[in-house]
Order: structure tokens, then C-alpha cells, then sequence
């Protein structure tokens, strides 16, 4: 099966909308905006949509391979580990702003010791994670006076639109986004889950209807999806390595009806606790991947 990590065709582009449609976030000016820095990626994903200056980030090495988009610039310093940031190397980057989220409120007190502190949150016990993308991007870009801020917002659910027209002609079949945990476990994820957030503003239907927590649930053995014969299994990288060649192997996922069926997609890499940015490449690479199949 073909790893489906590439922008939309040229072809299904034409078929969403016009340019105009589509929207286009227009970029500031980077170099007049205020230096900021950031341990949470769903955060950094969001600055660098936004075309903020970045001077400092965490674990920049896995950022590039598990969210891969936005493009991270050579110039942003690595603070190392999201757990246990280099606030020395913090310090020498000399941000005027910081932001942080829930996820390292820990962090704060002493990273106010460097610079302003200002928190977002993404993910909230039984609240909407796109909806909370929307409110921190909005506040973001007007704090950082980017207008890119509300850009991106417009341009997120204008795609979703547009993605929801022609996801509305495929086959209805419903959708099940998992991670391998290895070649006998998964984690899904659920309706309270970015993922499936798109899902459902995209008018497609979650297969995993039972409840999640925190957004995926984890581990469920792969015979759970004897229980989904007629979904499609969508899944979502990165996985454990050989994970997913073992599994091709193994006699009871070649048995399963969407596996039969060839209703199985594999996308590119993608942050599962991202924001906006990685909605959006959700979308794109799930729309981009029926659309081809339902074309076969």
C-alpha cells in the first residue's frame, strides 16, 4: 500500500473550489514580529502557520518527522526535550514572548524568569480541540499583531467545506483513524480527538463509536476491528518501526473485511495533538486518499 504523504493532486484541487474559495493565509512579516518561543508543538505548529519568529522550540528533530508540516526554519533554536527544556538555550534566544500551554504549566514560573509567559490550551477534558485552535490562533496572531492569525482560521474551514463536497460523493462508509501501537495493539481516536473533528465537520462518520479518553484510546487489540467490517481503516504515523510490516503479515488482519475489501489507508505522518496546521493535513491527506480510491 502506497504511503499517501504528498500535497492534493492538481486534479482534486480543481475539483474542491476556486483559489479564491480555498482562501489564501497571507504570511507577516516574521522579521517585525515579536521573537517568541514555545515547548508545545501544537502551539509551534500554529506560530509557524501564522509566519511568526520562532527563536526557540522543543524536540525539533522528531517535530520534522512527526508533524513534518509547517516547514521548521534552520534558524529556530533546539530547546531539547518538551519534558525537561535547555532554559539556558532559552535564555540565549532571547524571546520576548513565551508560550505555553496546560500541558507544561509546570514550566511557567521559571520561564517567566526569561520573558513574558503567556498559555493556550488545545486539549481540554471534554472540549472541542478545533474549537480551542480557533480561539488560540485568533488570540495568537492578534497578540503577535498578525493578521495571517484569522487567515488561517477563514482558511481552515473554508477547506473543510469544500473537502466535506466531495467526500459527500464517495461511498458514506465510515472512518476509523488509528496509530499502531505495535502489530497487535492500536490506539483510535475518538469524536473528542482533532481527528475526529475533521471527520465529522468533513460529514463523514467516526467508526469508533464508544467513548475515548482524552481524545485516543489505547492499547485495543486488533480483533476489535472484526467489529468495523465495513469501515475504512485509516492509518495515521508514526508508527513503531516494523510495526506495520509485521502486521501485514499476520493472519488475522488479512482476514478482516476492510483489509479483504482494500479499504485500508495509510497516510504521512501527522502530530495526533496538533492544531490547526495539522487538521488541516489530516484533511488533506484523508480526502486526497478516498478520493483516489473511490476513483480506482
Amino acid at each position: 500500500m502506497p504511503l499517501l504523504d504528498r500535497p492534493l493532486s492538481r486534479r482534486l484541487l480543481l475539483g474542491l473550489a476556486s483559489s479564491a474559495m480555498l482562501g489564501v493565509v497571507r504570511m507577516g512579516n516574521a522579521a517585525e514580529s515579536p521573537r517568541v518561543a514555545t515547548l508545545d508543538w501544537a502551539i509551534l505548529e500554529t506560530l509557524l502557520a501564522i509566519g511568526a519568529n520562532v527563536v526557540a522550540a522543543t524536540e525539533l528533530r522528531q517535530f520534522r518527522d512527526v508533524a513534518v508540516t509547517p516547514a521548521l526554519p534552520p534558524s529556530v533554536i533546539d530547546l531539547g526535550l518538551r519534558g525537561t527544556p535547555n532554559l539556558e538555550l532559552l535564555r540565549d534566544a532571547r524571546p520576548d514572548l513565551i508560550f505555553n500551554s496546560n500541558f507544561y504549566s509546570w514550566a511557567d514560573d521559571r520561564m517567566r524568569l526569561i520573558a513574558p509567559v503567556e498559555s493556550h490550551a488545545v486539549y481540554q477534558q471534554g472540549q472541542s480541540p478545533y474549537a480551542l485552535s480557533e480561539t488560540m490562533t485568533l488570540a495568537i496572531g492578534d497578540r503577535l499583531g498578525l493578521a495571517s492569525g484569522s487567515g488561517l482560521v477563514e482558511t481552515c474551514r473554508q477547506k473543510l467545506d469544500a473537502f466535506g463536497a466531495v467526500l459527500a460523493k464517495g461511498d458514506h462508509r465510515p472512518i476509523l483513524p488509528v496509530n499502531l501501537g505495535d502489530a497487535r495493539h492500536f490506539r483510535v481516536f475518538g469524536s473528542d480527538s482533532m481527528f475526529g473533528e475533521v471527520i465529522a465537520r468533513t460529514g463523514l462518520e467516526n467508526a469508533w463509536r464508544d467513548a475515548t479518553s482524552y481524545s485516543a484510546t489505547a492499547p485495543v487489540g486488533i480483533e476489535a476491528l472484526a467489529n468495523m467490517p465495513d469501515a475504512w481503516i485509516v492509518l495515521i504515523p508514526p508508527h513503531p518501526a516494523d510495526a506495520y510490516a509485521e502486521l501485514q503479515r499476520s493472519a488475522l488482519w488479512n482476514a478482516l473485511s476492510p483489509i479483504r475489501a482494500g479499504r485500508v489507508l495509510l497516510l504521512g505522518s501527522i502530530n495526533p495533538y496538533g492544531a490547526l496546521p495539522a487538521a488541516m493535513r489530516f484533511a488533506d491527506l484523508l480526502t486526497e486518499g478516498l478520493s483516489h480510491a473511490w476513483n480506482k
